[in-house]
């Protein structure tokens, strides 16, 4: 066998929020890829605008840095549950992998997921402690508690002898024994060298596996893979496999390779190497690029199925087409059907209406994030409640089901387990620390998920922590009745007036400011009853021989709740859509008059009888 020692290819794989960024800007930093006087900001691998505003890696991405003269190409993923597919979409590019675990957490559900993907691919892994700043840090505990988890998910005897390190990626620190003094991250690059296997270099002419894809203006669409055999260099001619086994023929314009936060221009780059070509026009992720004399497809990469599902729809509401640059169901629909080139968890279909499509996800996160990034495009849409995706399974309706894992304070015990309880939860496990916290662990239907997470940040005052990891498809468990009040729905079209909003207030709380355009079937509050109110906002008062009308201008309201997407579909029921334009996110009846509901009510009844 043949290797390449002049490179190891690692992936940096854990939990949400447990410190892999902040690790690979320490090993950026102190690899000396930036310049002594250049700003560098946190987390600099999220470039993403939405990463940075959420906290999150939602994309992986890589880059490459050099050390003791070995180019260590290293490849940062996501954390969150919802954007797994991206850990499977490019964990294949690697030799070895960096898992890291919360000192004070512990291996979490994402943590099992990540290490299950890593073992599936046969990857060499290393174990790293971070946070060990941290004045909570159980490290013997949560090391166990690893070890634990190796032995459950190993394929091999081989990947239970892993080395173990302790850092602190906010401190730029590394040891290989716990209680020594740290001085910097150099223990992972030296173990990286000493524990990941060299690229294994196989005989024979050029091919490559598509994990990822760019664009640019004026280089069009870049292929970003690892070569698994041979050579590439600009000029060269190249064969695209796609996924129903056709060909196209296409010249490489030009050849990539990562150092730092740069693609640097090569004239050659060969098998083992992680690189970014250009002249390929036609090409998705999955696909095999190859020469043509040898026309050998790669393996696809293996992708999970969606668990949630959504209607995306063209504006249909009284303001469709005044805020939003791309309005039509042409434009709608080809920015959902070009996502797919890139977001492999992602489903799109067709439906019975023209005018709407069916979005299929890993989960509310997953999509709320396309959402997002549509709306920002200038997209205008409108978007129905998230439903569970169901399948027969040997004449048995399934459904997903999900494991559910909090950490809060042992005060909150009760108001979760009365609001779950109702979600068809089972409680499977309680841990607690003895210092006032509990872990609670639930098995729950998918469906049940649907619309917790904000009662869940409402219920815990914004003290607790929730994670959820997909389990498995079980039989179907029933219908879960809506625990949501009732709204306050808009009667007449016109702009929202003080006056309005006080009386509004008086039977409920409302959404919507002063001087705000509303149109009829638009929802401006939340009735705490649970029947929904048809209610005059636009009303104004009349002036009399008494008073003028501007008598009562001060007025006293109370303030607008301001509810973010992520809790507007959280909000809403079935009969319900949620308004999305680049400017403003509005709660709207699917039937807007008054008149449409109280029929589509009656039909319903009588279709129950």
């Amino acid at each position: 066998m043949i290797y390449r020692n002049d490179i190891r290819n690692v992936a940096i794989i854990a939990h949400v929020d447990h410190g892999k960024t902040t690790l690979v800007d320490a090993l950026l930093k102190q690899s000396k890829i930036f310049r002594e006087n250049q700003h560098v900001a946190e987390c600099v691998m999220d470039s993403n605008t939405l990463e940075r505003e959420k906290g999150i890696t939602i994309m992986a991405k890589n880059t490459a840095i050099m050390f003791k003269g070995v180019k260590i190409n290293i490849i940062d993923t996501p954390g969150h549950a919802d954007f797994s597919g991206e850990v499977e979409r490019v964990i294949s590019m690697a030799d070895g992998c960096l898992l890291l675990v919360d000192s004070v957490e512990g291996p979490m559900p994402q943590t099992k997921f990540v290490l299950q993907q890593a073992m599936l691919k046969g990857l060499k892994p290393i174990l790293v402690i971070n946070k060990i700043d941290k004045k909570e840090a159980r490290i013997q505990e949560v090391i166990k508690l690893t070890q634990d988890l190796f032995l459950e998910l190993a394929t091999s005897a081989e990947q239970l002898d892993f080395p173990i390190l302790y850092a602190s990626g906010r401190n730029g620190i590394a040891i290989t024994e716990f209680g020594e003094e740290g001085k910097n991250i150099f223990p992972i690059l030296d173990c990286i060298l000493e524990k990941v296997p060299p690229p294994q270099i196989a005989e024979g002419p050029f091919q490559m596996l598509v994990t990822n894809l760019d664009y640019n203006s004026h280089k069009g669409k870049i292929s970003i893979g690892r070569i698994w055999r041979g050579k590439i260099s600009p000029r060269d001619y190249v064969t695209c496999l796609n996924v129903d086994g056709d060909s196209s023929q296409y010249q490489v314009d030009e050849v990539f390779t990562y150092m730092g936060l740069a693609r640097l221009n090569v004239d050659i780059a060969e098998a083992g190497d992680i690189v970014a070509i250009t002249g390929v026009d036609k090409v998705s992720i999955g696909d095999t690029i190859v020469d043509p004399a040898n026309s050998e497809a790669l393996p696809r990469i293996s992708i999970g199925e969606p668990t949630i599902e959504m209607t995306f729809g063209v504006n249909t509401s009284p303001f469709a087409g005044r805020e939003g640059q791309y309005c039509t169901t042409r434009q709608l629909r080809d920015r959902l059907y070009r996502e797919l080139e890139k977001n492999l968890s992602l489903r799109v279909q067709d439906t019975d209406s023209a005018d709407t499509f069916l979005v299929k996800g890993r989960g509310e996160l997953h999509l709320s994030i396309l959402i997002e990034t549509m709306r920002r495009e200038g997209y205008e849409f409108e978007i129905s409640k998230p439903e569970a995706i169901t399948k027969i399974v040997d004449g048995k309706l399934m459904e997903p089901v999900e494991s559910l894992i909090i950490n809060v304070g042992e005060e909150y015990i009760g108001t979760l387990t009365e609001k779950l309880s109702s979600r068809q939860a089972q409680l499977t496990d309680m841990y607690n620390d003895g210092k006032g916290n509990v872990r609670l662990e639930f098995k729950i239907p998918t469906k049940g998920l649907i619309g917790f997470r904000g009662q869940f940040l409402t219920a815990t005052r914004g003290e607790g922590v929730m994670n959820t990891i997909f389990l498995g498809y079980e039989p179907w468990k029933g219908v879960i009745t809506s625990t949501r009040s009732g709204v306050l729905v808009a009667s007449e079209a016109g702009m929202a007036l003080s006056y309005g909003i006080a009386g509004a207030q008086e039977r409920g709380e409302t959404f919507i400011e002063p001087n705000t355009m509303v149109y009829e079937g638009m929802i401006v509050g939340i009735n705490p009853r649970m029947q929904d109110i048809p209610i005059n906002i636009c009303k104004e008062k009349k002036k009399t021989n008494i008073r003028s009308s501007t008598s009562d201008i001060a007025v006293k309201l109370t303030p607008a709740i301001k509810l973010s997407l992520e809790q507007a579909i959280d909000f809403i029921n079935d009969d319900e859509l949620v308004e999305v334009t680049p400017e403003n996110i509005r709660l709207r009846k699917k039937l807007l008059t008054y008149n449409e509901r109280l029929r589509d009510k009656s039909c319903r009844r009588k279709e129950q009888e």
